[in-house]
């Protein structure tokens, strides 16, 4: 007499096989007009202070107020970090979801301030061989870049102080809107993650078209050195760090070139 045997338990069947493409496509952050609408307002913004400050460029030796450019700048930050808020919500995620990284302990904490203090002197040496092969470190240049940039270098100490806040407001929204947003929406768009990392580190050196072609180009390379590292870290919390420093060292060396010649 034939007996049944004891039965298997049911072994799920293997999913199919995703291609390359399924594999790294990840969620839209916000709407894809979103993307295009906030592009439009960096690269606008960038042509026109470009514009202005070539037409009208501002002699750093003449007695002049900055304060005005100043406040305008961190409201143009604030506003571009609130306008990526929106887009998030459209989608249904949240800020804390492109910044990363969590400070648990103040060990955390530190650990990230190394990293950012190494990444700093890893990407100044770098930036400075990129310059050397640009053409970025005669005196030419140097005169280039306070003709440029000369309406933008502090005075005062008002406007030292001001300086400060506008470098930590650049390092907090521009980290949030380059390497938080951009870089993952574009990544998703095209579902492929060095394309994300090279196009928004161009757009970040398309956004400074005050400084200049080349200087575009070293930014565009500076902007690539920081995707990479939010990418190691899974957080922006190092390179805002970095950024801010950054930004604030460039405007006081700036000021200490400009006070010598």
């Amino acid at each position: 007499m034939q007996t049944d045997s004891p039965s298997l338990p049911d072994v799920p069947s293997q999913p199919e096989a995703l291609n390359p493409s399924q594999q790294t496509k990840a969620p839209l952050l916000a709407p894809a007009w979103h993307t295009a609408a906030l592009i439009i307002i960096l690269l606008t913004n960038s042509f026109l202070t470009a514009l202005v400050l070539g037409k009208h460029p501002i002699d750093p030796a003449k007695p002049h107020s900055n304060i005005s450019e100043y406040l305008g700048t961190i409201a143009l930050q604030i506003f571009l970090v609130l306008f990526i808020w929106v887009g998030l919500r459209l989608k249904k995620f949240k800020m804390r979801d492109l910044i990363g990284g969590k400070w648990s302990s103040p060990e955390s904490f530190l650990l990230d301030i190394g990293i950012a203090l190494g990444f700093w002197f890893a990407a100044l040496l770098i930036l400075t061989g990129t310059a050397f092969a640009l053409g970025l470190t005669g005196s030419d240049h140097l005169h280039e870049m306070q003709r440029r940039m000369g309406g933008l270098i502090p005075n005062t100490r008002t406007e030292m102080g001001l300086w400060l806040a506008v470098s930590m407001t650049a390092g907090f929204a521009e980290e949030i809107i380059f390497r938080g947003y951009l870089q993952r929406q574009i990544a998703a768009l095209f579902g492929n993650v060095p394309v994300g990392v090279l196009i928004s580190a161009v757009l970040f050196g398309l956004g400074h078209g005050y400084q200049g072609v080349k200087n575009m180009i070293l930014i565009s390379v500076f902007g690539s050195l920081f995707g990479m590292l939010a990418l190691w870290r899974k957080s922006l919390r190092p390179g805002m760090m970095a950024h801010a420093w950054q930004d604030a060292l460039a405007g006081l060396a700036y000021r200490m070139l400009t006070m010598k010649n």
